[in-house]
């Protein structure tokens, strides 16, 4: 068993990755070939869990399943039928978490060159969440439903990062998308998914567009005293 003084650190090799990583909104439609999927997914199961339960149920949709999803998504979307696991509302938000909400939207619709008033253009971009920002495939991670909650969807966030960071690792883009979410019933029904498992996000992924508006910016982050606390 390998000890932790024979681990050689390699800490320009994560910044790297950590750095590079970014929410891709905008793909080719160029498949990701079966063995780089399966290498990312063994990346992602190394992910840590409260107890070591792994409580992941990752489904992988691609081709004319992903097609039927989406026109399901745009479906319902439009119709205002939501089916979600999990309560979202934005208008929680409050102080500089509201501010970075808004900033974030502010920057996106400028990038796709829609102004404040125009609905349409939002709807429009809006509407590229269910058509998967043209991503040839998409992974859900499904999970069981543990007392509150809290700890297993936790699991499937740390899960999640460990999948996106993977991705780009391997040369791909990604972006969790917690507004597939308000469609979890859909998605579970059209991926014969057991109504026990609950769904919180699915993440898009493929090779990034690099001329896609959605992919022209980069949010930046704030600097760790804005996060971090040291207590001695």
């Amino acid at each position: 068993m390998q000890t932790l003084k024979q681990i050689k650190p390699n800490t320009d090799a994560f910044k790297k990755v950590i750095r590079l990583r970014k929410s891709c909104r905008g793909f080719l439609d160029t498949p990701v070939p079966d063995p780089i999927i399966t290498s990312v997914l063994e990346d992602a199961q190394l992910a840590p869990s409260n107890c070591n339960t792994q409580p992941w149920e990752t489904h992988i949709v691609s081709g004319d399943k992903l097609k039927e999803l989406a026109e399901a998504l745009l479906r319902e979307n439009e119709a205002e039928r939501l089916s979600p696991d999990f309560t979202f509302d934005t208008n929680e938000y409050h102080g500089r978490y509201k501010e970075r909400y808004f900033n974030l939207g502010k920057t996106m619709y400028e990038a796709f060159d829609v102004k404040r008033d125009d609905k349409e253009g939002r709807k429009e971009v809006s509407d590229q969440n269910y058509k998967f920002f043209n991503a040839p495939h998409i992974a859900i991670p499904f999970m069981p439903s543990f007392g509150d909650n809290v700890r297993v969807g936790g699991d499937i966030g740390m899960y999640g990062q460990t999948f996106l960071l993977s991705l780009t690792a391997h040369g791909l883009a990604g972006i969790p998308q917690t507004a597939l979410g308000f469609f979890a019933g859909t998605i579970r029904e059209i991926l014969n998914v057991p109504d026990e498992l609950k769904m919180l996000f699915g993440i898009s992924f493929g090779y990034a567009d690099p001329n896609a508006p959605g992919n022209s910016f980069k949010m930046e982050r704030n600097p760790i005293s804005h996060n971090v606390t040291f207590h001695q």
